[in-house]
């Protein structure tokens, strides 16, 4: 066993998405630092941010009906649906700065302009959508939104999903053209070559097993290399955790205050994908529906085109799995050994608390495919059971924390970033949006780990980042410059957009 023991500037654990993200924002700010990741596994964006892992999305809120509710009085509450898109034009913006600086090329290999689409059934959830329509249409963020309950129209728009619809219950849907969809996978490939180019040091098969403070204020990893077998010290000023389910463990190990009281409760998710190419090449949208009633948010059916490794692909899903395991190649017991004297009262409540989704989580398990496919007709009305098969998404851990709102054991549905006050570590943890948000939520990482060197940064941030700290919302020529700008460097064709381009003011 040996001990070698190397210094760092910075420490990124996990080679997905988010630190990707973030070791290419530290790159452009401080290009001198050295950075060095551990992967567990043996490639790149393998885990969460693999393509066949997560749902591929741009998260905009442009579809997603989880994110504006209706309130009490009626009214539709957009508010969660404005951050997200603003926190995904911000990713666009990136991405953007990155190709037109030649830091990463082919952005058709990673993003492509595709609808998106909101799809109801019933009387109750067509006035639902019209009022969501009427709610986002009037704001700069989602212009170029139609709505449709004309069933001719919705013949136009997504043929597989009318075709032989029989039923009498009134249906509505919602277009907006300049969605995208975004292949996560390729994309962490490419800012893994990119920081390569750039030194960074990218340690695979490498899993990290402790992590602690010494005397002199640095943190210590131990480091197993899963190649030799041997064990690793590695000390750096800063470390970012962003291992996905496997973070919760490290955050935990590292002892900070901050991370006392949270807990995990993992999600798997599986998806029915179209092995037909006739049935693929008749739908080009993501439609997304409204969660059952009792399903948790991050259940919300719905029918993508993709597009993966340069072919078009046809998902529907997700189908909620349980597993205890954190990652999908994590442990058996990676939930039992969350569970800490300080998280356990939390825990329990949640428990307590969520016997409905528990509940719903078990009936899904048990789903056979033919009960699956009955889920899917409800989107295509036609689909054969021949044309579909079963593919088993990654695994996501849904963060339960004691919140003023929803008091002990509050189970949490977004992305959540812990760090220690001091700002010398961070911990990513939760789900979706996530990967869309990713650039966001790494400069709230820089923002509280880095406060001293921000206003010498703010600069070099609004070069690559035109609407960093403003509101897009609020400035629509801004907006317009950013949608211009990025369809044009994203190579998102000119005729997807300018349907959804705002016009010049006058």
């Amino acid at each position: 066993m040996s001990n070698r023991q190397t210094k760092t500037d910075v420490i990124l654990i996990g080679a997905g998405i988010m630190s990707a993200t973030l070791g290419s924002l530290l790159k452009e700010l401080v290009p001198e630092w050295e950075i060095t990741v551990f992967e567990r596994l043996e490639n790149v964006g393998e885990e969460s941010s693999n393509e066949w892992n997560n749902a591929g999305t741009g998260h905009a809120a442009l579809c997603e009906l989880n994110y504006t509710n209706e309130k009490p009085d009626g009214s539709i509450d957009i508010t969660k649906a404005i951050n997200v898109n603003e926190q995904f034009q911000v990713s666009m913006q990136f991405w953007s700065y990155l190709v037109n600086s030649n830091l990463i090329r082919n952005p058709q290999d990673f993003i492509m302009p595709l609808p998106h689409m909101s799809f109801v059934q019933g009387e109750q959830n067509v006035t639902f959508l019209k009022k969501r329509f009427e709610a986002l249409s009037n704001n700069p963020l989602f212009k170029g939104m139609e709505f449709s309950d004309d069933p001719g129209k919705l013949m136009e728009w997504i043929p597989l999903m009318m075709e032989e619809r029989t039923s009498n219950e009134p249906i509505a849907a919602t277009k907006i053209d300049s969605g995208t969809d975004v292949n996560f996978g390729a994309l962490t490939r490419m800012l893994f070559d990119h920081l390569q180019s750039k030194n960074v040091d990218i340690k695979y098969k490498h899993s990290v097993n402790d992590i602690k403070r010494t005397s002199d204020g640095l943190w210590e990893l131990k480091v197993k290399n899963l190649d030799s077998d041997t064990v690793e010290r590695h000390t750096a000023k800063f470390v970012f955790i962003g291992g996905g389910g496997g973070s919760l463990h490290l955050l935990q190990k590292s002892g900070i205050p901050e991370g006392k009281h949270i807990g995990g409760f993992p999600v798997s998710g599986l998806f029915m994908v179209c092995k037909n190419p006739d049935v693929v090449e008749q739908h080009h949208a993501k439609v997304y529906g409204k969660a059952k009633v009792g399903a948790p948010p991050m259940s919300v059916p719905h029918l993508d085109t993709r597009f993966i490794d340069n072919k078009k692909s046809l998902l529907f899903g997700p189908f909620a799995g349980f597993s205890p395991k954190f990652l999908k190649t994590g442990s058996m017991f990676d939930l039992i050994t969350s569970v800490k004297p300080d998280n356990l009262l939390t825990m329990l409540a949640a428990g307590a608390k969520e016997m409905s989704l528990t509940k719903y989580l078990i009936q899904q398990v048990m789903l056979s495919k033919e009960q699956r496919m009955e889920e899917l007709r409800e989107f295509i009305p036609n689909a054969k059971s021949e044309d579909w098969d079963l593919v088993v998404a990654g695994q996501r851990v849904q963060v339960i924390k004691d919140t003023e709102a929803g008091g002990k054991g509050t189970l949490q549905f977004g992305t959540e970033v812990i760090t220690a006050a001091d700002g010398s570590i961070a911990a990513l943890l939760g789900a979706s949006p996530g990967a869309s948000t990713a650039v966001n939520v790494m400069l709230q990482v820089i923002n509280k780990c880095f406060p001293q060197q921000m206003k010498e940064w703010e600069p070099k941030i609004k070069e690559m980042i035109p609407s960093y700290g403003l509101s897009l919302m609020d400035n629509p020529e801004l907006l317009n410059e950013v949608h211009t700008s990025t369809a044009e460097a994203l190579g998102l064709a000119e005729k997807e957009q300018s349907k959804a381009r705002i016009p010049e003011l006058v």
